[in-house]
């Protein structure tokens, strides 16, 4: 039953959220999942309710290759939504991740300018409050005569555990605000005139990934298969290894629909299940495709779209344990699958998804492990295809030595290793590198040592060193 005692605190809510400036749909929104949070609604997905996809039911993009033509002429009717609103705090970054140089000298940013004006495409970013400023002066410098579209993610306030009350943090109001997840994409999209502006534009078709996945990219064959089954929806999944025991994973709910679980949306009773990738083999990729007529439909017959909510317990400050604790609502962009009649997925290989989260990751995309192909787009090396090696790299590096970008580049500051041929690396302990070093196979390097080790120029690495 709701609890009408701290419904009073919602007016609260809304006038702060009037004060900030966000639109009005952002406060009916935000009030949808405050009343769910307030009748003990946790957002989770319970295993009873679904049931999942088998494999032989889910299109193989390898088969799609016949569409690439039709997908060619459909590159001047769609757009790249790249979601720009990361920081990077968790790799020590202080200023938006899709400036970081991760491949020949280019940012993130360098590159999906670079795909856009190569296909003729249009390119939007999503940027959040915290991004925004740097972007757009980074943009200036990269290509002064392309201009992306730019619009604004929203952001909900947090609410206090204790009372279910707005948060206050007066020695830095930005932390009394979260943001809502990359879910909010549509509703930003509606509410900043960006989506009425494409339709004016004859854009109809839109490919949504995040920025720090390269290898996302707009794709012909996926897209003129996206176009020519006129589909609404598509969201692209990969199968899932032991590593992604963790993804949000697809499955189908009892009512027909398509839908996505995330962890945070999984209960403790049914967690074993979640994990078991034999049962639920596919994750989401977080890249889909959205047709925007159909979208905007959508918008003009309820104003608003509600997502799944996910309810993520927080401290206040995430630096500080002992700060309030606080919930935030937040929303996955890949849940709308569960909106949309219709709503396909696609399977897409691993290549397409390789986001840079961590140190570890970009290790990877500097090394030749991948490659900037002449298109612009970040692929396999094909070198490693021929030589029969794994489409995933397994690495681990010591956080307290290469966990922060500046000690990365540190380790690492006469290039990366050669990684073309290797299949796992984990390095423990204080190592630096020379150039032109080459990595084979599976790899411990281990310093125990208090000094640093240094792996020497042209050193060549195929067993366990243990220093």
């Amino acid at each position: 039953m709701q609890n009408t005692d701290v419904l009073k605190h919602l007016p609260e809510f809304i006038l702060k959220i009037k004060r900030e400036g966000l639109p009005p749909v952002v406060g009916n929104i935000f009030s949808h999942y405050y009343e769910k949070v307030l009748t003990g609604e946790t957002g989770l997905v319970y295993d009873c309710d679904i049931e999942p996809i088998p494999p032989e039911k889910v299109e193989s993009a390898e088969n799609l290759e016949a569409f690439s033509a039709a997908g060619k002429q459909a590159f001047q009717q769609s757009v790249m939504i790249t979601l720009n609103g990361g920081l990077g705090t968790s790799m020590g970054l202080i200023g938006p991740k899709s400036l970081l140089k991760v491949k020949n000298g280019k940012s993130f940013l360098d590159i999906i300018v670079a795909q856009a004006r190569q296909r003729g495409t249009a390119l939007a970013l999503m940027n959040s409050f915290s991004t925004h400023d740097e972007t757009l002066g980074a943009l200036s410098k990269i290509d002064p005569v392309f201009e992306p579209l730019i619009f604004l993610q929203h952001k909900f306030p947090k609410i206090l555990r204790d009372g279910y009350g707005p948060a206050t943090w007066p020695q830095n109001p930005q932390l009394e605000w979260n943001p809502p997840g990359h879910g909010d994409v549509y509703t930003a999209l509606y509410t900043s005139g960006m989506l009425q502006t494409l339709l004016d534009r004859g854009i109809i078709y839109a490919f949504i990934a995040n920025s720090d996945n390269l290898g996302a990219r707009l794709n012909p064959a996926l897209l003129g298969y996206f176009a020519a089954n006129r589909f609404p929806f598509m969201m692209e999944v990969a199968k899932k290894t032991p590593a992604d025991v963790k993804g949000g994973h697809l499955a189908r709910h009892k009512s027909g629909r398509l839908l996505l679980r995330e962890a945070a949306q999984c209960s403790k009773e049914d967690i074993h299940s979640f994990h078991d990738i034999q049962r639920f083999c596919f994750f989401n990729t977080n890249n889909v495709w959205v047709n925007l007529v159909i979208l905007k439909e959508l918008f003009d017959r309820d104003q608003a779209i509600f997502l799944p909510m996910i309810l993520n317990p927080k401290t206040l400050d995430p630096r500080d344990a002992n700060s309030p604790g606080v919930y935030q609502v937040e929303t996955a962009m890949g849940a709308a699958i569960s909106l949309f009649d219709g709503a396909t997925v696609v399977q897409v290989p691993r290549s397409r998804f390789f986001p840079v989260k961590k140190c570890d990751d970009l290790l990877a995309v500097r090394s030749d492990l991948f490659i900037l192909s002449d298109t612009g787009d970040m692929i396999l090396n094909p070198q490693r295809m021929d030589r029969n090696k794994p489409d995933t790299i397994q690495i681990m590096l010591d956080p307290k030595y290469f966990g922060r970008i500046d000690l990365f580049d540190d380790r690492f500051n006469s290039g990366v290793p050669s990684l073309i041929d290797c299949e796992a690396l984990t390095i423990e302990g204080d190592v630096h590198f020379e150039a032109n070093v080459t990595i084979s196979g599976r790899v411990v390097i281990q310093n125990r040592r208090k000094s640093p080790v240094v792996i020497k120029k042209s050193a060549y690495i195929d067993q366990d060193r243990l220093y």
